[in-house]
Order: C-alpha cells, then structure tokens, then sequence
C-alpha cells in the first residue's frame, strides 16, 4: 500500500496520506506508475463522453482533454519535456546537457517547444472523433505511455546514476519489476486492440515511433535516460498516439 502511495504522491497532484518513503516501498512504487494513468485515463473517459452527450464544440473539448492530464499529474511530465528540450537545443557536449537537464531555469528553446507541442496537441484533440470505441482506445493512452515510460526506466541505463529516477530505480527488484511492467504494456496494447483494431492498432503505431525515438535520442544524445527523459517521452508518446489516431481516421474518411 505505502508503495501505492508513494507513486500517486509522486506521479500526481490527487492528495494522498502521508507515508515514510521507505526503501522496501520505493523499490516497488514504478509498478504502480501506470495505475495513476489509469485513473487520469478515467477523467479524460468521462470528459470525452460528457463532450459528446452535450455535443461539445471542438475548441472547449480539446482544451480540457489537454488539461485533464497535465493537471492531474501537476506538469510533472510537461517540466520533464521543457527541460529536455532546453538541453537537446544546446547542441552541447553530452556532459553540459545533463548539467542542463538539472537547471531549474527555463530557457528560451524550452518555452518555444513547449508551445509548439501544446499547440500540435490541441490541434489533434480538435480533429479526433472522440466516439464509440475511439474513446475507450484514447482513455488508455495515459496508462499506456506510463507502463512504457516505466519499463524504460527499468531497462536501459540511467545516464546519470543518480538523481529522482535512481531514487525509485536503485532499491528495486530489476527484474520483477520490468516483468509487471510488461504485464502492464501487453494489457493496455491488448485492450486497445481488442477495443479497436484500426484506432487501437494506429495508437500502438504512434507509441512505438515514439518508443523508437526516445530509445535513440536518449543514447545518442545523453548515454541513457533520466527523470526528465522519461517526462520528455511520455508527453510526446501520448501525443503521438491522438496524432496517429486522427491521422487514422482521415485517411479512413477519404477512402
């Protein structure tokens, strides 16, 4: 329970009593990670089916669908993405942008892709047809790029050796914990499937470009993953999943 807690103290901004952060529940808080997904996967559900029942205008119900899971983690992730994109626009050594990544200021490259993203973001919330079993495929998205973004933490390198993701990662059992986040992975990917082989099928294309991405970027520019690598990945998985699905269903509309 303590591990639960801990995760959800972390991941997300819902209150939550307070617990010592003990190495025996830290070494299994990441494989509660996705459950917070599940629960933002819950409100965004309600959103999308209450957007739909009120015939809700495209601008009101891509700006909540935007919000809902930024606001429910409380940016952790987004600060994540600003920070990445602030050391991967340095063109520095591999060094100087870790250095970066520890910046608590915000420069001026991360504001412009922060921007830029939200933008992209808001836009592909306009244009998906949030309905039937599409919406169902979307509210899985969350819980899906936080078992991925997990099971990464778990499996590759960490650049750094410290820092926050080594505070969760150092006292874990490795190996069951990258099984149960697989569990995790194969049941999300399985729902969105069986919910709906076209979208689901699009939004598992859209996460693995995202995975692939991340996997390269994170080796080529920094020798592994850190806390705000796997904040970066997660904003741009779940973007590249409505983005996937949108395209998707246009390209199903012409034909």
């Amino acid at each position: 329970m303590k591990s639960l807690i801990i995760a959800f103290a972390m991941y997300s901004k819902l209150p939550m009593p307070r617990v010592d952060w003990e190495k025996k529940a830290l070494s299994w808080a990441l494989c509660w990670f996705p459950l917070v997904g599940v629960v933002i996967g819950l409100v965004l559900w309600g959103w999308m089916a209450l957007a739909e029942f009120l015939h809700m205008g495209p601008a009101l119900f891509a700006a909540i669908a935007l919000l809902i899971p930024i606001a429910l983690s409380g940016g952790i992730h987004l600060d994540g993405f600003c920070d990445t994109c602030d050391a991967l626009s340095s063109h520095q050594t591999r060094e100087k942008k870790l250095e970066i990544l520890k910046d608590s200021h915000t420069g001026a490259f991360a504001i412009i892709c922060c921007v830029l993203c939200l933008l992209v973001f808001f836009s592909c919330w306009c244009e998906v047809e949030a309905a039937g079993s599409t919406v169902l495929v979307l509210a899985l998205g969350p819980a899906l790029s936080r078992s991925l973004s997990g099971l990464f933490a778990v499996t590759l390198p960490n650049a750094r050796g410290t820092g926050l993701l080594a505070t969760f990662t150092g006292p874990m059992d490795t190996a069951r914990a990258r099984g149960v986040l697989v569990i995790w992975v194969v049941a999300c990917a399985a729902a969105m499937l069986w919910l709906s082989p076209l979208t689901g099928g699009a939004a598992l294309l859209g996460a693995g470009l995202a995975c692939l991405y991340y996997r390269i970027m994170s080796f080529r520019q920094f020798g592994g993953v850190t806390g705000d690598l796997a904040g970066f990945f997660l904003q741009t998985c779940e973007l590249a999943m409505v983005l996937a699905v949108v395209l998707v269903q246009k390209v199903v509309a012409v034909l």
